[in-house]
């Protein structure tokens, strides 16, 4: 599986050109079938696996484990919640995670029961130089049982997707099951890191694994990635949840208590012009402290069931995107029926109001896209439009 030098030259000569061009050039020739999937994989996975990439001998078995990999900047954020220095992952698929974690601990054991799997990442654990990583092709369950090796991290990526496809988001519907095995993992490791669906529910989580959980919910500033559960066993400190959000210009982490959450008292005010408006990244809107982030950053939430704050001056360090509050108008027939003639084009976001962004833009007549926002809300029991700019920062 490994790629000659005289096949990663074509490839990087090739990078570029057309993919099925190139199949129907070289149809039959399985060797150049084989640097042809490099090519479409490495445009595939260029954003995420930015770094990783830049090892030219990298290879991916399949198209489908460039889809599935985790990202090389989440990598790193798994890698910084591992304890100890020997590690079990469990799921190790493209090794992504594994190769991380092998660079901050002395040893790391990573099974993978796909065989066309195991042998890439073989092959990719020379090319990144990493020495440390114990590669197994196996049943992780069925080894775990077996072995009588100790961890002080077990690390697990449990199949998110039922049959046919469907996606399933309970912890007990994944393969392996973690619940099920709770009690032989709790036998096996000191601390347990389970990756799962961002759909998941945070309260669910802990339930199913115990009050010992610590959540992390992880996601970019546009889209909630995941949520991670963080399992120390026999430990008394008080679990929380905290909101990651990472990119390359994005680093914002908003951890609080759930008993935080519970005694935070809100602060309510109506939007006006000049004033700063915030909109919570997705994985700080997943974990659900919404009275913390009005307390905590002194900001106004706009109405009890409308997740948006505001506040007169900047707020640094504020969870979320900042805009700048341009016009407030009350949503009604008067201000719909002139709304295209100032905003032919705006961008539309809903929270907490009676229509859909597509809905709103059908009544008021107008396009999506631009710089400028639209946010159509419920502010202190009133419907009304907001429009903001960018902030500048």
């Amino acid at each position: 599986m490994e790629l000659d030098s005289e096949t990663l030259d074509w490839i990087d000569l090739n990078a570029k050109a057309d993919a099925s061009a190139l199949r129907l050039k070289y149809a039959g020739d399985s060797q150049k079938s084989f640097a042809i999937l490099q090519i479409e994989c490495r445009r595939k996975a260029a954003t995420k696996l930015n770094e990783t990439l830049a090892c030219r001998e990298f290879i991916f078995p399949t198209s489908l484990s460039a889809e599935q990999c985790t990202s090389d900047i989440l990598a790193h954020f798994h890698a910084s919640l591992v304890k100890g220095d020997s590690v079990l992952d469990m799921t190790a698929g493209l090794c992504i995670d594994a190769f991380n974690v092998a660079r901050e601990v002395r040893h790391i054991i990573a099974i993978e029961r796909n065989e066309i799997l195991t042998e890439a990442a073989e092959t990719n654990a020379e090319a990144l130089g990493i020495n440390n990583i114990e590669i197994i092709n196996a049943d992780s369950v069925g080894w775990l049982q077996a072995t009588d090796r100790r961890f002080d991290t077990i690390f697990i990526d449990p199949a998110r997707r039922g049959e046919g496809g469907k996606r399933i988001f309970a912890l007990s519907d994944c393969e392996p099951d973690v619940v099920e095995l709770l009690p032989l993992i709790r036998q096996k490791c000191s601390r347990l890191i389970v990756k799962a669906s961002p759909m998941l529910d945070i309260s669910s989580v802990i339930s199913s694994l115990g009050s010992e959980t610590t959540i992390y919910i992880t996601g970019s500033p546009t889209e909630c990635k995941e949520v991670v559960a963080v399992v120390d066993f026999g430990s008394s400190a008080i679990p929380s949840i905290n909101a990651v959000t990472l990119s390359s210009t994005v680093d914002s982490r908003f951890s609080f208590t759930e008993q935080e959450e519970r005694e935070a008292i809100p602060s309510y005010s109506y939007p006006m012009a000049g004033m700063y408006l915030y909109e919570p990244y997705p994985a700080a809107m997943k974990s659900g402290g919404f009275s913390l982030m009005s307390s905590r950053f002194g900001a106004y939430k706009l109405d009890k069931n409308t997740h948006l704050y505001i506040s007169e001056k900047t707020i640094e360090n504020f969870p979320g995107e900042r805009f700048r509050i341009l016009e407030v108008h009350p949503f009604s027939k008067q201000v719909v029926k002139s709304f295209t003639e100032k905003y032919p084009e705006i961008n539309i976001s809903t929270r907490n109001f009676i229509l859909k962004p597509t809905e709103l833009a059908k009544k008021l007549k107008i396009k999506e896209g631009g710089i400028l926002r639209l946010f159509a809300v419920k502010a202190l029991n009133e419907l009304c439009l907001i429009i903001t700019a960018p902030a500048a920062d």
